[in-house]
């Protein structure tokens, strides 16, 4: 009954020790507690990823199967999880809630702020391997590892030329094609 009451309250006595975030639940505060020891004692069967919370496992689960039961009624863009339908649909309102405390640039989601915020702190947590540069963001260290691998996963379909980013054969497609018919409409 006590636990009913403080999510309505928006009490949260118990505090973790470590970052003084506040939970309104012990079991918030014990599975956040997970974070500051490293402690992830669920595995992923099919990729062996680890988890610190069976939620989080029981989640990403879901992106072995391909299933994404979570569709937006604007687009028909579907999803995996329930909250990135949220986030998604703030593309279609323009509601963009998270404010950057330097900058006042305005973002979807929380950790795209907290992504942006490595711009001013000048945090590069993402080292390639191969060459020792870093970079702010994962997805930027990921394009870059295609140097290393030749990997060109984005094809102009006019063409057959092949691309290591889609914004690429974005570029191309208007240089090259853009005063050519498109295949689709022969």
């Amino acid at each position: 009954m006590m636990r009913v009451m403080r999510v309505h309250t928006g009490e949260k006595p118990f505090l973790c020790p470590q970052c003084g975030k506040s939970f309104s639940i012990k079991l918030y505060l014990k599975n956040h507690l997970k974070i500051h020891t490293g402690e992830k004692p669920y595995t992923c069967p099919e990729c062996g990823r680890i988890f610190s919370q069976r939620g989080h496992l029981d989640t990403h689960m879901i992106s072995h199967t391909g299933e994404k039961p979570y569709t937006c009624n604007e687009c028909g863009k579907s999803f995996t999880r329930q909250g990135r339908l949220n986030i998604h649909m703030r593309t279609h309102t323009g509601e963009k809630p998270f404010t950057c405390p330097q900058c006042e640039k305005s973002f979807i989601g929380k950790h795209y702020l907290k992504d942006h915020l490595k711009v001013h702190t000048g945090e590069k947590p993402y080292t390639c391997t191969q060459c020792g540069k870093s970079f702010a963001h994962k997805g930027i260290l990921n394009v870059h590892m295609r140097v290393h691998t030749g990997e060109k996963p984005y094809t102009c379909l006019e063409c057959g030329k092949s691309f290591t980013r889609a914004e690429s054969v974005k570029d191309h497609h208007l240089q090259i094609h853009s005063g050519e018919k498109s295949s689709c409409d022969q």
